[in-house]
């Protein structure tokens, strides 16, 4: 597809994520969450993967479209209503999108490679899961990681070396080593906690 394309379902998705009522405080700024969070997704694969090709940049721009109109508190306690949750959240964001792209001019075959990826479909095997799930796990260790921190502080140390093990494990071995290169930068507060991690 054209550049005109690819800037219009980028755009299209902006819109639609500054429609998100939470807020979000970066750079002396206030941010519609979600809109942040797909800023700081694009900014990440541009570090990571420079040479991603148009379907990846618009399936980690939209990864988080519209998070905030399906919310965890909607499904039951326990994990299972936390899967129920995750599940359809995925699907939500790859429809939400697709229907995006099929509006900027995307035919169905590019719509469903980027659905594959944004619904996390076989991870491990589908290099565009895997990357956008590198993606994610990078910007959660560099931005979201020590804020997930504070509002734990009940977590013992056991937990969160689950929580950064979990994490670590989703993550692609190019990932990995992008991290150990100190290619990111992890919070100081957490760095030993990190360390043990994924000793």
């Amino acid at each position: 597809m054209s550049q005109q394309n690819f800037e219009q379902v980028i755009s299209l998705i902006d819109a639609v994520n500054c429609e998100d009522p939470n807020k979000e405080s970066a750079d002396n700024k206030e941010w519609p969450k979600e809109h942040l969070y797909s800023l700081r997704m694009s900014k990440m694969l541009a570090r990571f993967k420079p040479g991603a090709d148009e379907l990846l940049k618009i399936a980690v721009h939209g990864q988080h479209i519209q998070r905030w109109k399906s919310l965890r508190s909607d499904y039951p306690l326990g994990k299972q209503g936390y899967h129920q949750w995750r599940t359809n959240l995925y699907t939500f964001h790859a429809e939400s999108v697709a229907t995006l792209m099929a509006e900027a001019g995307y035919d169905e075959m590019a719509r469903d490679r980027v659905k594959n990826a944004v619904g996390k479909k076989s991870i491990k095997m589908n290099p565009d899961s895997q990357l956008l799930e590198d993606v994610a796990s990078l910007v959660f260790l560099e931005f979201y990681m020590l804020n997930f921190a504070e509002k734990h502080p009940e977590y013992p140390q056991e937990k969160w070396i689950s929580i950064i093990s979990k994490t670590w494990n989703k993550m692609s071995e190019e990932a990995h080593q992008f991290v150990v290169e100190g290619k990111i930068t992890l919070p100081a507060s957490l760095l030993p906690l990190v360390q043990q991690a994924i000793a």
